[in-house]
This record gives structure tokens, sequence and C-alpha cells, in this order.
């Protein structure tokens, strides 16, 4: 695959086939993701793979605690709601969504079940948290850095035949996935990846979300006209 295609055709997959992912291809693509740049070479990122029963468990204990009502707890800023522009975009990719799994605007249980796949990784056979060392805590590079490796991630994968979909639902309820993914304490949950073989079949796969263009997003200084 030539790196314009994987660009330009890689989508969030949010409905995976149960087909197991072998160990030696997601080694592989985290080794590519891995060549992302990070601040001055620090390389903050480790990564937590988690299949089978540990998964199961971490699904499980998030839906039932979001189910409860306990407040989530996720370990890194999440900052104010979304307002303007910013949530418009919010809305726009959530009614594209909605519109291709036939979720009506009414439809609470439907709508509650398409939360709940969240919390539950999409069901995907694999699940990838990102964490960064505690020590590097507050400084925003890091972050950014975690982003980074994220981005090559999903992209490595694509290239490889494989969905992902960035999410933070999958780690509201840090003290689960710590428990049962046996999350160190000298690091910090930052991001989980639903990780896997796209079924074709699930009609929010094909969903491609809308992006603003060239023109709106950047100010070219010092260029001729």
């Amino acid at each position: 695959m030539q790196f314009d295609d994987v660009i330009l055709g890689r989508r969030s997959i949010r409905g995976y086939k149960p087909d197991p992912v072998p160990k030696e291809l997601i080694a592989e693509i985290i080794g590519l993701a891995m060549r992302a740049p990070s601040s001055m070479n620090t390389q903050p990122w480790n990564f937590y793979v988690i299949t089978g029963e540990p998964l199961d468990r971490i699904r499980a204990g998030n839906t039932e605690r979001m189910l409860a009502g306990i407040p989530q707890s996720r370990e890194f800023r999440t900052g104010q709601a979304f307002a303007g522009k910013h949530r418009d975009r919010q809305v726009g990719v959530a009614k594209q969504l909605f519109s291709a799994m036939g979720i009506e605007r009414d439809n609470m249980e439907q709508r509650q079940d398409w939360v709940l796949r969240g919390f539950r990784q999409f069901d995907a056979p694999v699940c990838v948290i990102i964490t960064y060392d505690r020590v590097l805590d507050g400084s925003d590079d890091t972050p950014f850095d975690c982003g980074a490796v994220a981005t090559a991630l999903v992209n490595a994968a694509w290239s490889r035949g494989l969905g992902a979909v960035i999410n933070s639902q999958g780690i509201m309820q840090s003290p689960v996935v710590r428990e049962h993914a046996g999350i160190a304490d000298d690091q910090v949950i930052m991001k989980s990846i639903a990780l896997g073989w796209p079924d074709e079949t699930f009609p929010a796969n094909a969903v491609v979300s809308e992006r603003k263009s060239v023109e709106e997003a950047t100010v070219f200084v010092g260029f001729e006209t």
C-alpha cells in the first residue's frame, strides 16, 4: 500500500470480525508506530496489548460501572465540553454514524447501546492501551508525542489490512483497566485503541468523517500569491 493510499483510505472501524490477530503482526505494527517523532527523542510511550479473558473482564467492568452511574476516572484532562464549530463537528460525525446504523433520534435504547459499544472497545478482539511514564506527567510534550504514536499505529495497522479506532470510552474507568491489564503504577493511562479485522458488513465502517479544507485550516506566510 502506498503512503497516500493509507492516509486517504484509512477510516475509524467500529465493527470487527471475531477472528484473532496474531501477536507477531501486532508487534510488527507497534514497531512501525514507534518510528513516530517524539520531543527530544524521549519516546515516553508504552503499550499494553490485551485480548481474550482479560479484555472481556475490562469490557464487563467498564459497562457495569458506567451503568451503575460511577463517575468516569480518565487519567488525562478532557477540558470543557465542545462548543461552536468543534461541537458542530462532533454532532456531525454522530449524525453520520447514527444514520448509517439506522438509529433514530428518539430511540434511546439503541443510542445507549451504541455508547456502550465504546465501553466494550467496540467488541474488537484486541485493545491497545497507550500509557506514558508517570515521571513525565505535567509535560504537554508527552501527550502530544503519545498522539503521534497513536496516529502512526492506526495507519500502520491499516497498511496491514487491520482496522482500528482511537477512543477514550474504553479507559473511562481506569481502575478496571489497571486491574485487568496489570498496568504498572509508574504509568499514566493515555488512550485506548480498538484493533482487529474490519467487518465490512457493519454499516458504520463505511462512514468517512468530513474534513475541513486546507484553505480553512492553513495560513501561508511569506509566499507569493
